[in-house]
């Protein structure tokens, strides 16, 4: 395949989605659902000019994500009739402090995989115009890619969502000891959710504002607080959950229970931070060993072989 051949077959594809996507895009190609039937009957009246309000994109792509979301929108609502992880991502979500549904994330997904996809399919269009062109290495580069841009976006939730469990451990201690001392102060468990909540910033000060804002619409306190360890399963967390449940049912002192759950944490990063300067002082014995300790022993050895070499 020459360059000006592998040139025309990527203009063709170009032309060829760009076509499809304007076909599909056809009201008489997509099921209009009732809710978005009926949408523009049910929304208020806002004198606002949408032109001065601010976007609301979801996804780092802009405006490729508005246009390319009612045909994932359509693709990813077929394939959750087959209940792919849908449970198990919403719990992953909500441990990542996201609003977005799994609708949304899938939809994120397919379009940095279509951003892997395109540009491997770049790189083989720039090699096969110089001539190096192989079909199945080119073929196996973008499947390769498109797959490792779905997976990336994946990695990238976890990671989010352990940066964010980092941060409400150690924000921990001191929310604990707030509610303590709001507790000894006079105030019930819900004052003192209250206080938290107005006083302080951060990913555990949103999480007692959603439990908060669920005994403020009805919801009993002690089931808030298990939805909230439910939602977080972190080990702290839940000892504490329950270390609540059990003195607001049996009576014992609250700010006791929380200034004991404090010091349960702070122990416990404590001995972390311990184990991990095991694990670095370990480790820093092989550039020691393998690095330092060969070079000390040249700088020692050689000056006394040297001697012995001008002795003979």
């Amino acid at each position: 395949m020459t360059g000006l051949t592998a040139l025309a077959a990527f203009c063709g594809l170009l032309l060829g989605a760009g076509l499809w996507l304007i076909f599909v895009r056809m009201p008489f190609m997509r099921t209009i659902p009732f809710v978005e039937r009926i949408e523009p009957q049910l929304r208020s009246q806002n004198l606002e000019s949408r032109l001065l309000s601010a976007p609301s994109d979801i996804a780092p792509f802009g405006p490729l994500e508005r246009i390319l979301r009612p045909v994932f929108r359509d693709a990813l609502g077929y394939l959750a009739k087959f209940n792919l992880g849908t449970t198990s991502l919403n719990k992953k979500l909500a441990k990542a402090g996201s609003g977005k549904s799994a609708l949304d994330f899938r939809a994120e997904q397919l379009l940095w995989a279509a951003a892997g996809f395109a540009a491997a399919l770049v790189v083989v269009v720039v090699n096969a115009t110089g001539g190096r062109f192989s079909p199945v290495l080119a073929v196996a580069t973008v499947l390769v890619c498109a797959l490792a841009g779905f997976l990336f976006r994946d990695y990238m939730l976890r990671v989010q969502i352990k940066r964010r469990e980092r941060r409400m451990l150690a924000e921990f201690p001191s929310l604990a000891e707030l509610m303590a001392l709001a507790v000894g102060a006079g105030e019930s468990a819900s004052g003192a959710l209250d206080r938290v909540c107005r006083t302080a910033r951060g990913e555990l000060a949103k999480e007692f504002a959603l439990v908060l804002a669920a005994t403020r619409a009805g919801t009993p306190l002690i089931e808030a607080l298990h939805e909230f360890s439910g939602r977080t399963e972190l080990g702290p967390l839940v000892r504490f959950v329950d270390g609540i449940v059990v003195a607001v049912e049996r009576g014992t002192p609250l700010a006791d229970v929380l200034r004991a759950q404090a010091a349960d944490v702070r122990d416990s990063a404590k001995r972390e931070l311990m184990e991990a300067a095991g694990r670095k002082e370990i480790a820093m014995m092989v550039p020691l060993v393998f690095g330092v300790l060969p070079l000390t022993v040249i700088f020692a050895v050689y000056p006394g072989l040297a001697a012995l070499d001008l002795g003979f």
